[in-house]
Parts: C-alpha cells; structure tokens; sequence
C-alpha cells in the first residue's frame, strides 16, 4: 500500500513541491527515508514514531519506506515532520488517503505529537495556492501563512487534532491573517541639530533610492541622520510587503506571524562575515542584503568592514540580486536595498581638524578611505560631509522640518514615480532606470545640459557616474514638481557627486 502526502523544499524565496510517498511493505520491521535527506529530515523518523506512539499508535512489523520526490532535490530542514506522519497514517488507513493526497503540509514534530512553528510558511502557501492546495501547518504559523488569501489555512496545535479532524470528529476552522504592524515613530528629524545639508541629501536619497555616503568627524551626527532614514520613506505597498516578508518568513523573523508595512532596517556590526552579508552558509540563507530588500542597509564604520565584504557588494547593487553558488546550492534572493554607508575621514577621524589630526595627515585619510576601492565608490550616487555641530546648537531647542513633513514630501515623489514608470518589471524608483528609459525620463533644459557636460569632463565622470547624476537631478526635479530637468537640479546633483572625501 502506497499513500502520498505533499511538502515543499526551498531553493531561496521559491517553494518547491515535494511528493512524499510512503510504502509499507512486508519484510523485515524497518523505517527509512530516502530522496537526498538531509540530517534534520533523516531524524524525522524517530520523532514520526515517538509522536505516533503518544498517541497509542503502534506501527506495525513491516518495511516502511518514505519517499521523497524529485530524489535527486536537496531535502534539508525540520518540517518534513508532519508530511511524512499524514502519509504514513494514510498508508495505514487511519485517515483517508485521497484527502491527504489532495494538501500540502509542513510542521515540525514534538515527541508528545505537539506541532513545533516553522520557517518559510509563506512561501509554502504560495506554492499551495499555484498548485489548488490546502495548506496545513502548526498553529503558531497560521496567521503568517494565511496572508496568502488564495489557499486554505489549516493550523491544528497537535497532529491529534488533526486526526480528529480527517475523521470528522472535530472540525478545523481556516486560519485568519495577522495583524498589519506599523512601527512607532520615535526618532524625529527634527531632533537633529544643525546637518541641514546632510538632512536634504536624507529627503533624496529616499525619494529615488539612492546609496548615500556620509563622511564626517566622530560624533557628528552620521548614524543619527541614517536611524532617521526609516521614517521618511513611504510604506511598502502589497506586493513589496509580500516580497520583503517572504525572505523575513525564510529567516523566521516574521512576529506572530504578522506582516509590517514599514520598510526593513538593516545594520549589520562592522564584524559580519561574507555570509552574513550576502548570504550562506550550510543552507544558504537569506544574508542582511537581501533582509533589507526594499528597504535600507545601513553600514556604519564602512572601511572597518572587510575587503572582500565590500567587494561583494558590488554586482548586488547593480542588479538588485545576489546568486549564492555552493557545491550543493544555486540559491538566488532579490536583494533591491538602498545602501547607506558612515565613515570617518580618517583612522584617528579628526583630519579636518589641524589641532586633533594625527601626525600623519592627510596621508591617514587617504590610506583610511582607500580601503574603500574605486568601483565600490563609484556606486554612490550621493557622498555628502556630516561637520561637526557647534557646542553652541546643542543646546538650541529642536528646529527644522520634522521626519512626517518631509515623508509627505518623499511620498509624492515616489508616487509621481509610480505613475510615470506605469508598473514596468523592474522599475519603481528613479534608481532603477538605466538605458533608453534613463534617456527618456531625464529630460533637461540645454543649460542644465551644458552644466553637466562640463563637469563630466572637467573632472572625468565615469558612465556610470554620469548616469547617476542624471538620476539625482531627476529626484530632485521630481520633489521641486518640475517636469524637466533645470540647471539648479543638476548643480545641486552634481554637489553631492563631486565631492572629495579627501576634503571632509
């Protein structure tokens, strides 16, 4: 006798369908499980028997033998638990073989049969909607897998529960989705003193997700600014909050299976490895650029991260992925972030400051920054100066425009955004045009056009550097409500490209 259950096996935010067969057969008492098992799902078989035996089910005498297929996938993680206990109870005839043929489930296994949340229930409902399944997981996943209104969620607390149900004894109610979180706003823009500069470059960089760069002196203010980032920028609509909370499903970081509006932060220690970063490890997880994908990735201390860190960096802010190539994974995560980066000038950080630099300015600073190479810079479309603020400000009450009077503002514009890239794959923000579009939406008058000219040959703009501008000037055309691109949007755009970290 031959009884089917379904699972899923995760090849990064995508759920693959797995069949799980299982046979039991005459022969020598056995229980194995085959089809590229890992550790995790190998174990399975004696929480499946320990579970079953809590509740006076005894496995008969015979060769039991679990299936999963396609054989030749990966099978890795815990929750492959629950399908292979409905299998093998529909091969034993306790519950009916055609209903569990017809769900797909995932759960972890208790030894007292109790079901143990899971990571990736998003994810997997999204597969069971494609294939017409009704989806069954553990109870505390629930409200996280029934976001996806196109499936049925099932979450019983225990596999009794769901035995009582298959028999009629007890019904299961469908799950309800969680509750929609909105961070509190504790941090203002207005708290901050001063930094009026570096608080416009803030408003830009989050009208056209741009990669900003901060530079200044120790205690001025940088990672201050960059906590206020944030609340400037515009919730995330459906699909971005789909998106961004089927990596935070993979990486079990949703809360009580509720899905939040408000942009992901992200600001990983100047320690992380490789793999933290970008992704990795034994299961190629989801790394803190792809936890901050539609979102903001804040790294403070840039030149103390390590090089080869930096390096990787590169090729994701170019094309909003990252593919994690192991010798068993080809995992690839979207990873559509906006980079904002803190650095002092120099190691001792007061270089400007002729009384407090060190003896080896400005030679420190040169050694200090270039750690940071050339093409890694050259990916910032915005680098601004954070000075020191006068004794004097501190003590003046707070002043200027507060973080809800400019996200009015940055709202507009990325609504105007919205509408002129009319939903094209792709392209949401003014960061990501590039080719023919680029050309299209950056239209300007000759002045402004003979400006940027000059200065791209004056001081060597690169291609990539030109276009950059052109997308500043264009955000900044788009907060001032100008259809085209004019002379003070281009000067202002080229400010915050030209200037020299040497100079901070």
């Amino acid at each position: 006798m031959v009884a089917t259950s379904y699972t899923v096996a995760f090849e990064g935010v995508e759920a693959r369908p797995v069949e799980v067969q299982c046979a039991v057969t005459p022969g020598l008492p056995s229980f194995s499980i085959v089809g590229l098992p890992d550790k995790a799902v190998s174990e399975a078989r004696d929480r499946v028997r320990t579970a079953l035996t809590s509740m006076a089910i005894a496995l008969p005498s015979k060769r039991i033998t679990i299936n999963l297929s396609p054989a030749d996938m990966p099978k890795e993680g815990s929750h492959f638990d629950l399908p292979i206990a409905l299998a093998l109870l529909a091969a034993l005839d306790i519950i009916p073989q055609d209903e569990v043929a017809q769900l797909m489930s995932l759960g972890e296994l208790s030894l007292d049969g109790s079901l143990v949340p899971v990571q990736g229930a998003l994810p997997a409902a999204m597969t069971a909607a494609e294939e017409s399944r009704t989806l069954i997981c553990p109870s505390a996943s629930g409200a996280e897998a029934a976001w996806v209104e196109a499936c049925t969620v099932l979450a019983p607390g225990n596999l009794l529960q769901l035995v009582h149900h298959f028999t009629g004894r007890t019904i299961l109610s469908p799950s309800t989705a969680g509750e929609v979180q909105t961070a509190p706003v504790t941090r203002d823009l207005s708290d901050v003193k001063g930094q009026e500069r570096a608080k416009r470059a803030l408003e830009i960089a989050a009208a056209g997700r741009h990669h900003l760069m901060l530079i200044g002196t120790p205690g001025s203010g940088k990672s201050m600014l960059a906590a206020r980032l944030p609340d400037l920028l515009p919730p995330l609509n459906a699909v971005e909050a789909l998106e961004t909370s089927m990596i935070h499903s993979l990486a079990g970081l949703l809360d009580e299976g509720g899905i939040s509006r408000s942009r992901p932060f992200r600001d990983p220690h100047h320690t992380a490895s490789m793999a933290a970063i970008v992704g990795g490890g034994r299961r190629a997880q989801p790394g803190e650029i792809s936890l901050a994908h539609n979102g903001v990735l804040f790294m403070d201390e840039f030149p103390e991260f390590s090089r080869t860190v930096l390096e990787t960096l590169r090729q994701p802010i170019e094309t909003g992925e990252i593919m994690i190539a192991r010798a068993n994974a080809h995992v690839t995560y979207p990873c559509r972030f906006m980079l904002v980066a803190a650095a002092n000038p120099c190691k001792c950080g007061y270089l400007s400051d002729a009384s407090r630099a060190c003896s080896r300015a400005p030679v420190c600073g040169e050694d200090y920054l270039g750690r940071i190479s050339g093409p890694l810079m050259d990916r910032f479309d915005m680098r601004v100066e954070v000075p020191p603020v006068a004794f004097t400000d501190l003590g003046l009450p707070a002043s200027g425009e507060s973080s809800a009077t400019v996200a009015r503002r940055v709202a507009t514009a990325r609504d105007l955004q919205s509408r002129r890239f009319g939903g094209q794959t792709g392209l949401r923000t003014n960061a990501d045009a590039q080719g023919r579009v680029l050309e299209e939406i950056c239209t300007h008058d000759s002045e402004s056009r003979s400006l940027m000219l000059r200065a791209a040959e004056r001081f060597g703009l690169s291609a990539r550097g030109y276009h950059r501008v052109l997308r500043v000037a264009r955000t900044i055309a788009d907060l001032d409500s100008a259809e085209i691109i004019r002379r003070p949007h281009m000067a202002e755009a080229l400010s915050y490209r030209l200037f020299s970290a040497n100079d901070a």
